[in-house]
């Protein structure tokens, strides 16, 4: 079994790759077609590509977008030269990593130089998956910023044609989607709730332009001012189909004028018109299919939203550590009796602080828990005390029955 939080991932990935015998797609537009299908394109993956079968349960989100965009990438690295190694793109998707972020970019400050080059790349790529170090921005903005993971996917082809990523390639496509989707929802006859916050949601994802709203909310912007003849190849062409047409699904329904506004850009860039009848099935297949497991579409407020998204992770937190933590606060008399207490009445403040010292205490030395002594995981520090009592052995609160 695969676990990407576990160093050798990569190389176990790709041993398993090996022996799947695996055959390197050769058509673009098919290539395209099965990593839509995996759900990498609108940002929430429900399966790999992949001839071999891969258990995800009890996986992270992080840890199934990590995978999926190293896959992602090798798909494209294999379109590109069916006949080169997993060696060799461990070393090109690493340089062409750093190039994407020039030396002293925090993203990659983790790398050691004593580091092979495949735990290198595992790294990088989580670092590229978990892109804000704030707890609270990581779990609004991967909502959206996972979707455009797939711009790394068209940048690595860039770097592989000509050896370097083309100047602005990055910023002009980053531009390109915004403004595309931003013209798109003022296509709308219907506004919903959602799509405010949308554009809210892409414009932070960007990491290499600074979008200016206001050429897009002008009165005066149209169809005709999106610069787009700089994208040729026909997967960034049908990206940014695909890319309008999720934004126009954001209220369920793809109107007439909707419609015409996805085949009138596809006009605008040559993509065929049954591409664009396609993309609207398979987006309204994909949505309608797993809505209530795509956190954009479940938003409802920000607090209730943070708590979802935190609660499954301090849950899974807790089970995979749940022996050592069992363990830990076993030998802690103190904690023992207030977390008891804690069951069965609220504690004084003077209490909670001892209760969050001495797991704060216990988080360092359990490395997986290093998530509460980060910015802002005192935040989820309740969400991991409400949990803690239910490992515990149920005998472990009795003595405390006769006491309040």
């Amino acid at each position: 079994m695969i676990n990407p939080s576990a160093s050798g991932w990569i190389d176990k990935f790709f041993y398993k790759q090996k022996l799947s015998l695996f055959a390197a797609e050769t058509q673009p537009s098919i290539f395209y077609k099965k990593v839509r299908e995996t759900g990498f394109i609108y940002g929430h993956i429900v399966a790999f590509d992949t001839s071999f079968a891969i258990n995800t349960k009890g996986w992270l989100q992080n840890e199934i977008s990590k995978l999926a965009l190293l896959n992602t990438l090798y798909g494209i690295y294999e379109l590109s030269n069916p006949e080169k190694t997993p060696e060799n793109f461990v070393s090109e998707a690493v340089d062409f990593y750093n190039q994407m972020n020039p030396q002293g970019f925090s993203l990659f400050k983790k790398i050691m130089p004593d580091d092979t080059i495949s735990i290198a790349l595992e790294k990088i790529i989580d670092s590229r998956v978990q892109t804000n170090i704030d707890i609270i921005n990581k779990n609004f903005s991967h909502i959206v910023t996972n979707a455009l993971l797939f711009i790394d996917v068209l940048a690595f082809r860039q770097y592989l044609i000509h050896g370097e990523i083309p100047e602005k390639y990055l910023k002009k496509i980053e531009e390109a989607i915004i403004s595309i989707v931003s013209l798109a929802l003022k296509t709308k006859t219907t506004k919903s709730k959602y799509d405010d916050l949308l554009i809210k949601l892409f414009e932070s994802s960007v990491r290499y332009s600074k979008f200016s709203k206001v050429n897009v909310q002008s009165q005066n912007f149209g169809m005709d001012e999106l610069k787009l003849d700089y994208f040729t190849y026909i997967l960034e062409k049908q990206y940014l189909v695909d890319m309008a047409g999720m934004a126009l699904w954001s209220d369920g329904v793809i109107e007439k004028n909707e419609a015409y506004f996805l085949y009138k850009l596809a006009e605008l860039i040559e993509v065929p018109d049954d591409f664009v009848t396609e993309s609207m099935e398979k987006t309204n297949e994909f949505i309608n299919n797993f809505k209530k497991e795509i956190p954009y579409f479940n938003y409802s407020n920000p607090v209730k939203h943070f708590y979802n998204q935190t609660t499954q992770t301090v849950v899974k937190l807790i089970t995979r550590n749940k022996n050592r933590l069992v363990k830990e606060i076993l030998e802690s008399k103190e904690l023992m009796v207030l977390l008891a207490y804690s069951t069965r009445r609220d504690l004084s403040e003077k209490e909670k602080k001892k209760v969050r010292k001495q797991l704060l205490d216990i988080c360092k030395t359990i490395p997986s828990l290093a998530i509460f002594l980060l910015p802002g995981g005192s935040l989820l520090l309740p969400i991991f005390i409400k949990f803690i009592p239910t490992l515990l052995p149920s005998s472990f609160n009795e003595n405390l029955e006769n006491e309040d």
